[in-house]
This record gives structure tokens, sequence and C-alpha cells, in this order.
């Protein structure tokens, strides 16, 4: 099992040591490594990404009782449709490329990616296992949010360039959607970074390590702050990701997909592509920053490989974003950004001022007394008053005579 845990780890330094009984120099096998490293990463994920794409519209099928992609595959053995994902690349690839007249056409063509690049990017400082980080960085926490801030650029340069007011309002959505969501999403996370006393995913998955009790976890996420903060966090990912019920850069109504309305082809492919890495990559944040990390949840689990539990952590985070979208309806543009600011933003403070009380009443009984009642308080009241401000109502219609 320990060659299992360190197997992507031993199979890329027999390479390099293969290459060097052959005299290659060290600088170039320094290159390799990075290169092995980057295209292991990227080769995963699109992998994941190539799944998920697949999964999620089986998954949407069978929680609203009808058929999903299931017919193509090799000859009569069909493999449930796994091989969608290669049919829906051709047809991206394939696609005829359309750019507006009157559009920026270079602008058009470097915004999906502007849009891609950050998404791949913060990959780099997760910790997909024990001794397995591709770029450990001190200060790992600002450095994802500080690049995925890259995504909103992206979104209003695919706005702007497209010369389309249905573009640009869909463009201007997205963006107030993501900037309001942003900031209880950072507060969220400064809440663990703060409890762990550093800003590195790898300090943070070792400050959740251990067992309580001998069986329980020591994860964040098991206690009164940290299920708040990751909730929120959780929440905030959603709309971040521009995920159901926060998709509202797709006006249905109008019959345009906001930003993206006048792409075709590999760019909406690129687009599609960056939407859910993106997704995993703020799952992955939200497993490193909450739910361990690579931990296992039990003592006899440990023997398990720790990137399989990454993986595993976050194809379940990724999972029951699929199931919310299946489930919950769209919000109207104002309940969603009052969502933000009037809930969200107060309960990330309540939330920040629990952790503090925590750590500094020492992290027994009373801690936990306290804590629960600094979250458990504001939660009831903003409840109360948001659900009562937007109350939902019976529709009424009327109809001009």
């Amino acid at each position: 099992m320990d060659l299992l845990e360190r197997a992507p780890i031993e199979l890329k330094s027999w390479f390099l040591n293969l290459l060097g009984s052959f005299g290659v120099p060290q600088g170039i096998l320094s290159v390799l490594s990075a290169v092995i490293i980057i295209g292991t990463v990227i080769g995963v994920f699109l992998g994941l990404f190539a799944l998920m794409s697949v999964m999620e519209r089986k998954i949407l099928a069978r929680a609203q009782n009808r058929y999903g992609p299931n017919r193509v595959g090799f000859f009569r053995w069909r493999l449930f449709g796994l091989f969608q994902p290669v049919a829906d690349g051709i047809k991206m690839i394939t696609k005829e490329d359309l750019v507006p007249r009157t559009s920026d056409r270079a602008v058009h063509f470097l915004a999906p990616v502007v849009m891609m690049i950050p998404a791949l990017l913060v990959l780099a400082i997760l910790p997909y296992g024990r001794d397995m980080v591709p770029a450990e960085l001190d200060a790992g926490i600002l450095y994802f949010f500080a690049v995925g801030a890259g995504t909103e650029v992206a979104v209003f340069m695919a706005g702007w360039a497209s010369n389309n007011k249905y573009s640009v309002l869909g463009a201007m959505r997205a963006i107030a959607q993501m900037i309001s969501y942003e900031i209880p999403l950072v507060m969220a996370a400064i809440i663990a970074a703060m409890i762990s006393g550093s800003l590195s995913p790898s300090a943070i998955v070792a400050a959740q390590g251990g067992f309580a009790w001998g069986f329980v976890p020591q994860w964040f996420v098991l206690t009164p702050w940290g299920f708040t903060a990751g909730l929120l966090f959780y929440i905030a990912a959603l709309a971040e990701s521009n995920r159901s019920p926060f998709d509202l850069p797709e006006g249905e109504s109008e019959l345009v997909a906001g930003h993206l309305t006048e792409y075709s082809g590999f760019k909406y492919a690129t687009f599609f592509m960056a939407e859910y890495i993106g997704m995993f990559a703020v799952c992955g944040l939200l497993v490193t920053l909450f739910l361990g990390g690579w931990q296992a949840p039990l003592p006899f689990l440990t023997i398990i490989p720790s990137w399989c539990w990454f993986f595993g952590k976050v194809c379940f985070v990724a999972f029951t974003m699929v199931w919310v979208r299946a489930t919950l309806p769209r919000l109207r543009i104002d309940h969603m950004l009052a969502f933000a600011w009037k809930f969200l933003l107060p309960m990330s403070f309540a939330a920040f001022l629990s952790a503090a009380c925590w750590h500094y009443a020492g992290r027994g009984p009373l801690a936990w007394l306290l804590s629960l009642a600094i979250v458990g308080i504001p939660y009831l009241i903003l409840g109360t008053a948001f659900t009562n401000r937007f109350a939902i109502s019976r529709r009424t219609y009327q109809f001009s005579e």
C-alpha cells in the first residue's frame, strides 16, 4: 500500500533516473520533471472534465426521470454512453467558428484563452496527496484567489468583444454575481487559514490531521464555525462557477447564453471546459480547507492512498453540485445579489467571530457552546428576516383587455 501511495512520485523518479543513466543533462531533467507534473495534472483534470460532462447529464436524467446519453460506444458494446465526450469533442472541433462582423476579433479570440489560463494555474497549489503538491507556496490561498480573479476579466472581454447588447448585459450580470459572491468565498477561506495559522494549503491540511477520541477526524467542517464557513464557501463556489441555481448569465427568456451568445465551435468548448475545470479547482480548495484534504475519514482507512481520498472527496462535492442543479430552480437576479450581501456576508463575519472565540476559549466544551451561539443566533435572525423579505407568494397573472 505504501508503494501504491507513492506510485506517481516513484514512476516520475524512475523515468528521470532512466534518462539520467543515458547521460541527459541535469538541467533538461529538471525541465522534464516540471513538464511531467504539469502534464499529469492537466491530463487528470481533462479526463475528469470529460467524465463529468457525461455523468452530469446522466445524473440529471436520472433525477428528472428521462434518458441520458447511452448510445455512443464501440459497436454493440455501447459502454453506457461513456464515449459521448469524444463525440462532443469531435462536434465542437469541426463546428464552424462564427464571429460577428462588427466584433473585436482579437479580443473575441483571446477571451476563451484568458478564461482557461487561470482555471489551469490554480491547480498548481492544491495538495493532491501526501507530499504531492505541484507548487508549494507559503501564500497558496492568496495565489488561488489572485489568479482566479482573472476569470472576471475574461467574462467581460467575451461580452464586450461580441458587440452584442445581450452579451454585454449577460457579462455584466455574471461579473456582478462573481464579485458579490467572491467576498464571502474569500472570507470563508480566511477563517480556515486563521485557525491553521498559515496560508499554505499543505499546512491547512496538516492542521486537520489526527483523530479525536481515536476515531473522529479533526476536520474543520466538524466544528460549528467550520461547518458554517464550509457551507458559505460551498454556496459561494456554486455562484462563482456559474452553477445552478446561480447561472444567471443564461437568459432563457431572451434565448441567449449571456457572454457566450456569439461563441460557437471550439471557442465555446473552451469556455465550457474552463468552467468545469474551475469547478473542480474550487471543489479541491473546499476539500483542502474544510474536509481534511487527503486525510482519511477513519483510522483504519489510512491504508488507502491519500490521493484516492482527495479525488474521491472532490468527486463527491462535484456530485452534490449536480444534485443541486437537478433540484433547485434559478434565482432571480435581485434575490441572488441580495442573498450575497444581506445574508452570506453577515454570516461570514459571524463565522469569523465564532472561529476566533473557539480558538481563544480553549477549543473545549465552553468554546463549542459559544461558537455555536455566535453562528446560530445570527443565522436565525438573518434567515427569518431574509425569508420574510423575499417570501415566495402565489403568482398572479394580468392580461390586457
